[in-house]
């Protein structure tokens, strides 16, 4: 389970004041696939980053009662000198899995071939994001964060990463942005909406779609009400 209480976080880019959380109070519950929905700009990605612990709070506090990981395909902590393949031993050790497991999932899973063995900064960034999605779905955690990565690579390695996603939501959580309708209805059960740094949970994910398409559908002036 994760618990956001009282959540506040804003930023200002290019002279524009973005609200990501207005004082937000909510519960991801455990074993439940999350889809967070949202127009562009609404904040998904940071708040992902707030749950990782990566990007801090202004106000209030996240926590958690199990093991959550960083936003399955981010790349931004790897070493550009270091290969795949080192970058994966590190990364092995550093969480406390055995290194030869991780290293044959990962390069079985990502596709990488050779590259697997090259410096990280010779990568494409659907290399990049392969070889971070591979080493995420090694590595078990009670609450996956995704931020787009299904959507990385040809049309077998997507239907490869459902796959392994869906095998790993098996006994763990997740917490899923994406554009795609198509893709969150198959990956999760419930869905959220954040705008105007509120959020509203829906425990069927049908709701939660449709509160955010009447949001796209009628403007940021105009947010949809519940209650």
């Amino acid at each position: 389970m994760i618990r956001l209480e009282n959540v506040w976080k804003s930023y200002t880019r290019g002279g524009h004041r973005t609200v990501v959380a207005a004082g937000i109070n909510a519960t991801f519950p455990s074993g439940v696939s999350v889809a967070l929905l949202g127009r562009n700009g609404a904040g998904k990605s940071s708040m992902l980053r707030m749950i990782a612990g990566t990007m801090p709070v202004d106000r209030g506090r996240i926590w958690s009662t199990g093991t959550i990981s960083w936003p399955v395909g981010f790349s931004g902590s790897f070493h550009a000198e270091l290969s795949g393949a080192q970058n994966t031993r590190f990364i092995a050790r550093l969480y406390g899995v055995d290194t030869d497991e991780l290293m044959d999932f990962v390069g079985g899973f990502s596709n990488l071939g050779h590259h697997f063995y090259n410096p990280l900064r010779t990568y494409s960034s659907g290399m990049k994001s392969r070889l971070a999605f591979g080493i995420s779905m090694g590595i078990k955690f009670d609450t996956y964060l995704v931020d787009e990565v299904t959507s990385v690579g040809d049309r077998d390695f997507k239907r490869k990463a459902r796959r392994v996603f869906k095998a790993r939501m098996a006994d763990s959580s997740a917490i899923v942005v994406s554009h795609s309708t198509k893709m969150v209805l198959d990956l999760c059960d419930a869905g959220a909406v954040l705008e105007n740094g509120n959020f509203i949970y829906y425990e069927d994910i049908r709701d939660a779609i449709e509160h955010h398409d009447w949001n796209l559908e009628n403007g940021s002036r105009r947010i949809r009400q519940i209650g």
